[in-house]
């Protein structure tokens, strides 16, 4: 007879073979050609990339506003190549987002974003095609999609949530704003989907008209980067996409059998002239979180201000003075910090989510209730709908507060017991 144990580990095997088994189906990989394991099928990861992309976005800080030329250069760039690609009727979209944080990355179905921190290290228009090109290639190749199962990516929805909704309290709302920007998107590849990438990236940028020796070059400067003192700032770059001398010699012996092409480093320098006139601005700045993290609140102040004046259109830097202001118990004076933030950049739900808690701070409940509203159409976070319950309920609106309240109540953390705690206090009342 075999062990109850055993026997229901065996069954336990045998559901989830039979839940893979209908779940799951060979796919042809439109890149390679190969039949593939697919755990989606193709409009399933569309629709999800269509979802997910916007969320993602909100959550490392949005886009970078500063120069919409840059927006429309890079796009240009990423569909130039995207008409190439062996999948040139999905609907690719492209990015720059306002995040230090050198990274890149693709969504299922298409949608790519790739960080101002990683343009800075960018010579010329050959090497942003090589990255681009690789993304198009994990989006084409279904491999983002292989990466991880739809349960995964909610379980990664959940995380972004869990990132950008920290308990706080009123009094203490020191960094929360800043902390929005910092998460960022990976999913691991493997080392074959990673030279596959590589590979067929190179193929697209030749068809584009690229120097595919852009690729080598790019490898080259992210193995030195990974040995150096700057490794720290590519964590998130390196554990998506690893990089190896082993890469940079498949992509050598790759190039040697392509074409040749342009490499555009004029076109590229002016196209990142504003982000390396701002380069102070932002080492300002990443000085100034730095020292948030160190709980030196006067030093980050001083750097954050410093941060305005060398670019006073970046929002940022003015969400960050109202975080600073906010935690020295200032509200009057960190709301008007996040006047400026929301007018300097509209577009993002961080902005509208601390104004609109700092306007409950000071019991200007019309103006907290518009702001925190705003701040769920680009992101719903339980923190929102907390500090809604709590509007509601400062002005007598006790079914409008529990409603909000047992939004929250389902996340998790402090956030979620005190949302718990205000539902079945009311529910009592009532």
């Amino acid at each position: 007879m075999i062990p109850r144990s055993i026997s229901n580990r065996l069954g336990a095997l045998a559901l989830t073979a039979a839940v893979i088994t209908g779940l799951a189906g060979c796919a042809v990989n439109p890149v390679t050609g190969k039949k593939e394991l697919s755990l989606m099928s193709q409009s399933q990861e569309v629709a999800l990339g269509e979802q997910q992309y916007p969320k993602a976005q909100q959550t490392q800080g949005g886009e970078y506003l500063i120069d919409p030329s840059l927006q429309r250069y890079v796009s240009d760039v990423g569909q130039k190549l995207a008409r190439v690609s062996d999948q040139p009727s999905l609907p690719y979209e492209f990015v720059v987002l306002n995040n230090g944080t050198p990274n890149a990355w693709a969504l299922p179905g298409g949608k790519i974003a790739i960080n101002r921190g990683l343009l800075v290290l960018l010579e010329d228009e050959a090497e942003l095609a090589a990255v681009l090109g690789h993304e198009i290639v994990h989006a084409a190749a279904r491999h983002s999609a292989a990466a991880m199962s739809q349960q995964q990516i909610l379980g990664a929805g959940l995380a972004i949530l869990g990132a950008t909704t920290q308990d706080t309290a009123y009094g203490d709302l020191i960094s929360l704003g800043s902390q929005f920007g910092g998460s960022a998107y990976i999913a691991k590849y493997g080392r074959d989907n990673e030279l596959e990438s590589d590979r067929y990236g190179m193929k697209y940028m030749v068809a584009a008209g690229y120097d595919p020796y852009g690729a080598v070059r790019l490898q080259k400067k992210f193995v030195e980067l990974s040995k150096g003192k700057q490794a720290g700032g590519l964590e998130a770059l390196f554990a998506s996409h690893p990089p190896s001398q082993a890469r940079v010699d498949a992509n050598i012996q790759h190039a040697k059998k392509l074409g040749g092409g342009v490499t555009k480093r004029n076109e590229y320098q002016r196209a990142i002239a504003q982000l390396k006139k701002d380069a102070d601005a932002y080492k300002s700045y990443d000085e100034a979180v730095a020292a948030v993290q160190k709980k030196e609140y006067d030093r980050a102040l001083t750097l954050t201000r410093q941060a305005q004046k060398q670019q006073p259109k970046e929002a940022a830097f003015f969400a960050l003075e109202g975080d600073l202001l906010a935690q020295k118990e200032q509200y009057q004076a960190a709301l008007q910090s996040y006047e400026t933030a929301v007018q300097k950049n509209p577009t993002l739900f961080s902005n509208w989510l601390m104004r609109g808690l700092l306007n409950a701070q000071l019991k200007n409940y019309t103006a907290a209730e518009r702001d925190l509203q705003r701040s769920t159409r680009y992101l719903e976070t339980p923190h929102a709908h907390y500090y809604l319950g709590q509007v509601y309920e400062e002005q007598g609106n006790t079914k409008g507060a529990l409603s909000h309240y047992q939004i929250a109540a389902k996340s998790s953390g402090d956030i979620a017991s005190k949302a718990q705690a205000r539902v079945q206090a009311l529910s009592n009342k009532g």
